[in-house]
C-alpha cells in the first residue's frame, strides 16, 4: 500500500469474496484510499473506499453469528456485484476503526447545505450553498469559504430525510432539526452521491442511537431538569449562583448536581458545571417538550 495508513490492527474477517470456509486471522490496514484484509498466506482482499456503499457497526451477517461479536460490516461492490466483509476485533479497535473509517469515506465529501432553512416556525430566505463536509467527535461541520456550520449531535432533535426541488431536480436531502443555541433550527443537508449520503445518514444513526440508548433508563426529577436548563442557559456566568437563580437552598443544589453527575449529564471543568453530551440531548428533549 503506497499511500498512508490510517489504520492497522490484526483481526478475525471474513468475506464471501475470499475463499475460506470460515473467519481467518489477519491484518486489518486502511489507507485514505482502500481497506485492505490481508491474511498470512499472502491472499488478501483490497476494497476501493469508493466502492464502498454501507457500513454497519456491531450488526453481524446471519451466516456469521456464533463466529463474531464486536463487528463492523462492510458492504462494497466488486466486478458488478454486491459482497460484504464482517471485521472482528475487541470493542475499542472496533470503535476506533470504524470512526476513522467513516472519516476516510465522508471527510472532504463536496455538499450543498441551507443553513438555516428555518429558525422556528419561520421560514428563511437561505439559499442552498456548497461545502465541504468534515467529521469531529460527537459533530459533524460544514465548511465553505464564508463560514462553518457545526451540527453538535447532542443539539439534534430529530432527523428527517426526503426529496427536494434543488437546482432544477429532485435530491433526496437530509433535514436535521437541532437546538444549537436554545432556538430550534432546520439546516437541510444534500449531496450528488447517493453512496455517500447513504453512508452519512448510517453515520448519523449510529452514533445519535448510541446517545439516545444511555438515555432510556434515566428519569431526572423535575429540579434536575430546571437545574439543567439553567446551567445550559448559563446561569452563574452573569454574577448569579444557581442557589439563586432557582432559588434554592445551596446545598440542595449540590445535592441535585451530584446526583446529575452520577447519571453523567453534568461535569466540572475549569470553567463551572457543564452538559455532558448526555446532558444536552436530554435539556433539548425538555425544551422541545415544553415548546410545542
Amino acid at each position: 500500500m503506497s499511500e498512508s495508513v490510517i489504520a492497522d490492527f490484526v483481526g478475525t474477517f471474513d468475506s464471501n469474496v475470499l475463499k475460506t470456509s470460515e473467519p481467518v486471522k489477519g491484518r486489518v490496514l486502511l489507507s485514505e484510499k482502500r481497506l485492505v484484509l490481508a491474511v498470512r498466506n499472502a491472499d488478501k482482499l483490497t476494497i476501493p473506499l469508493t466502492s464502498i456503499f454501507d457500513v454497519a457497526v456491531g450488526q453481524v451477517p446471519d451466516e456469521l453469528h456464533g463466529f463474531f461479536e464486536s463487528t463492523v460490516t462492510v458492504a462494497f461492490e466488486k466486478n458488478n456485484k454486491r459482497f460484504v466483509a464482517a471485521i472482528e476485533a475487541d470493542s475499542d479497535k472496533i470503535e476506533k476503526f470504524s470512526n476513522v473509517l467513516f472519516k476516510a469515506l465522508l471527510n472532504g465529501t463536496e455538499m450543498t447545505i441551507k443553513h438555516p432553512a428555518r429558525v422556528g416556525g419561520r421560514v428563511t430566505d437561505a439559499e442552498f450553498q456548497a461545502a465541504k463536509m468534515f467529521l469531529k467527535p460527537q459533530q459533524v461541520e460544514l465548511k465553505n469559504s464564508d463560514e462553518t456550520v457545526t451540527i453538535k449531535l447532542s443539539a439534534v432533535t430529530e432527523f428527517d430525510q426526503m426529496k427536494r426541488q434543488i437546482g432544477g431536480a429532485k435530491r433526496p436531502v437530509l433535514e436535521v432539526h437541532h437546538l444549537p443555541f436554545g432556538d430550534a433550527l432546520l439546516t437541510q443537508v444534500t449531496t450528488d452521491s447517493s453512496r455517500k449520503m447513504s453512508i452519512l445518514g448510517r453515520y448519523l444513526r449510529l452514533e445519535y442511537s448510541d446517545l439516545m440508548s444511555e438515555l432510556k433508563d434515566l428519569s431526572p426529577s423535575e429540579d434536575e431538569k430546571e437545574l439543567l436548563v439553567a446551567i445550559y442557559s448559563g446561569a452563574g456566568e452573569k454574577g448569579l449562583s444557581l442557589p439563586q437563580v432557582l432559588d434554592m437552598d445551596p446545598s440542595e443544589v449540590t445535592y441535585l448536581l451530584n446526583e446529575l453527575q452520577e447519571q453523567e449529564l453534568v461535569v466540572d471543568s475549569s470553567d463551572g458545571t457543564k452538559l455532558t453530551p448526555k446532558g444536552q440531548v436530554l435539556v433539548n428533549r425538555h425544551l422541545e417538550d415544553v415548546n410545542a
